[in-house]
């Protein structure tokens, strides 16, 4: 989310559940054809839950940068893709990639639109290419990995959806999950549950969040948010259909976007790594784990705090060795899973850097920012 200046900056956005079961959804040559515009509608509907299969990938947060467009968007294509692939994979692209990429800054964020195009001029690779920063501060582009534009996934084509029911719902199930513009309230930062509308609280701002699913039994849209799963109900909420939180003309459209003609290379054969220690919002006294409550205050929002010496834990696969890097410079080498360093470091500011490489010699890393107290 960003925090614009208050609602000034919403104004300018304005001018220019588990469980469900569907047989509605028909292979991509009868959506061509048009077989779902003259199909009834069914009563609910959810990409979790797809004839037994949830094609969705797990939330994220993107604190503290304010790139929510990227998050919607890749949360978007990583459903399509495992839809078109025909089962969940683990689909993990990279938001990083598309936000700096096409444009963005931590200053305020990205045009939706901007970004859109990117996928289909270039498209996002996986999140092994360019992992998030996790920072306020901009990154550079060129931090993706070499050798990206093999590894991307891309669109033919996005557009903006018509605001009314009947056809929110037919490009849900036609053309995927689909990115939405909201306005925020207090309440909705303080939501923990239930169907949400706005009943109290001044407004906040814009955000971007993908819609997912509806419910006409029980009046809801189904949305997933990029706070991390401790915010609403594991990352998720529902939005009441009468909850009037769409913002009309954001980034110029209906603040409703959809994306199709998802093609490329849609598994790329490359090492998947990811620090499981130290984790965010969590402090490590000489080794031993435990959530922090400073996660928000004196330093960028969710650093690991250190003290003393930690364990650095890596969750890698199609993986022979794990080179791991403090500040940019090699300090161990893992050649044997599970892969893991004790890293003894300097009290102050640290980046910790571990690169995974297949047998094929391809290469994937991943990243986190430490503060080590002593």
């Amino acid at each position: 989310m960003r925090y614009f200046a208050a609602i000034a900056i919403v104004l300018i956005l304005i001018l220019p559940s588990a469980g469900l079961e569907n047989n509605f959804l028909c292979d991509e040559k009868e959506q061509r054809e048009g077989v779902i515009d003259a199909s009834p509608l069914p009563e609910k509907f959810s990409w979790r839950d797809v004839n037994g299969t949830d094609y969705t990938t797990p939330v994220k947060n993107q604190e503290p940068c304010p790139s929510c467009e990227a998050y919607a968007l890749c949360s978007a294509l990583e459903t399509m893709v495992q839809y078109k692939v025909g089962y969940n994979f683990g689909c993990d692209l990279s938001e990083a990639h598309l936000f700096f990429c096409s444009g963005g800054t931590c200053a305020w964020g990205v045009n939706v639109s901007h970004a859109a195009n990117y996928l289909v001029e270039h498209g996002v690779p996986d999140e092994g290419c360019f992992p998030d920063p996790q920072r306020k501060t901009d990154a550079d582009c060129n931090m993706t990995l070499p050798g990206w534009e093999n590894r991307t996934v891309k669109i033919t084509e996005w557009g903006w959806v018509e605001n009314d029911m009947e056809n929110i719902k037919r490009a849900l199930i036609e053309h995927g999950p689909l990115v939405i513009c909201i306005f925020v309230w207090n309440d909705f930062m303080h939501y923990h549950g239930g169907i949400y509308k706005h009943r109290w609280g001044r407004l906040v701002g814009g955000h971007l969040v993908t819609l997912f699913g509806y419910d006409d039994e029980q009046q809801y849209w189904l949305v997933k948010n990029s706070w991390g799963e401790g915010w609403g109900e594991d990352g998720w909420f529902r939005m009441a259909y009468d909850a009037d939180m769409l913002i009309p003309g954001c980034y110029g459209g209906t603040g409703i976007l959809y994306m199709d003609g998802v093609y490329g290379n849609l598994i790329p054969d490359v090492p998947k790594v990811y620090i499981e220690e130290p984790r965010r919002y969590h402090a490590y006294i000489m080794g031993r784990e435990m959530p922090t409550i400073f996660g928000r205050a004196v330093f960028e929002v969710g650093i690991p705090r250190i003290f003393g010496h930690t364990t650095i834990k890596i969750n890698a696969t199609n993986t022979e060795k794990v080179d791991f890097y403090v500040d940019g410079k090699i300090q161990y080498e893992d050649n044997n899973a599970p892969f893991s360093w004790e890293m003894h470091a300097s009290p102050g500011l640290h980046t910790i850097e571990a690169y995974a490489y297949s047998g094929s010699g391809n290469i994937s890393k991943d990243m986190v920012d430490v503060f080590v107290i002593l």
